[in-house]
């Protein structure tokens, strides 16, 4: 079972811990508002905490955690305090909500391996692809449609994508594919700009864009 933290419990952080609750994760929930973790204790471990404090997030075991999800938006400050204090801790995936792109560069700048920029709704995506392991990057670009990147689905490994008719299969569209190198795969993966003729290796990682509706069924 995946452990998973969660820091901030506004709409979006409430909204993801009772979604990954309910997909069977362990949830451990941080944030400085009493009523809030009282309301949450009843579906994840809450603890009332300043997360900006290291000693806070090593008190609730975000050490121990598989993936953290820094789920404050508004505050800038306490974001990036407490994106750098988990990785501090040595947490392996850092997930970081981020309000704007400049937010989002900060957030990257110091450590967060991603960040999101969603709404309410998408919370139920990041639970979802936190659970399943598809997605590791989402964004909004306007209503109804999105940038992801995605895992080749299971059917169209080892498939050019004119074979995989990717497009025609998930109403999706490759922007690029993202490919480890064979030889040394601790090094960045190169971007490929995607042909017809391009093979889709199973390790490969596709930045499609389309509606977000057909982004959640191919990750559902």
């Amino acid at each position: 079972m995946k452990r998973i933290g969660i820091i901030g419990a506004g709409r979006f952080g409430l909204s993801l811990a009772e979604s990954l609750a309910n997909a069977g994760m362990e949830v451990v929930l941080v944030d400085r508002n009493r009523p809030a973790m009282q309301s949450a204790s009843e579906f994840v471990n809450a603890m009332q905490g300043d997360a900006t404090q290291p000693h806070v997030l090593e008190e609730a075991g975000f050490g121990e955690c598989d993936l953290v999800v820094v789920a404050i938006g508004s505050n800038i400050e306490a974001s990036v305090m407490a994106t750098a204090n988990c990785k501090e801790l040595g947490v392996p995936n850092v997930v970081a909500k981020a309000a704007s792109e400049l937010h989002g560069k900060i957030l990257r700048r110091i450590g967060a391996d991603t960040v999101v920029y969603p709404d309410r709704d998408s919370a139920h995506r990041l639970a979802r692809a936190i659970a399943k392991g598809d997605i590791i990057d989402f964004l909004e670009v306007s209503e109804g449609f999105s940038i992801a990147e995605v895992d080749v689905p299971d059917g169209m490994r080892g498939k050019t994508l004119a074979d995989a008719n990717f497009r025609n299969e998930t109403g999706l569209t490759v922007l690029c594919i993202r490919r480890a190198d064979p030889n040394d795969p601790i090094r960045p993966r190169k971007v490929l700009l995607p042909k017809a003729s391009d093979v889709l290796m199973g390790d490969d990682k596709l930045i499609v864009f389309g509606e977000t509706k057909k982004l959640d069924a191919i990750v559902a």
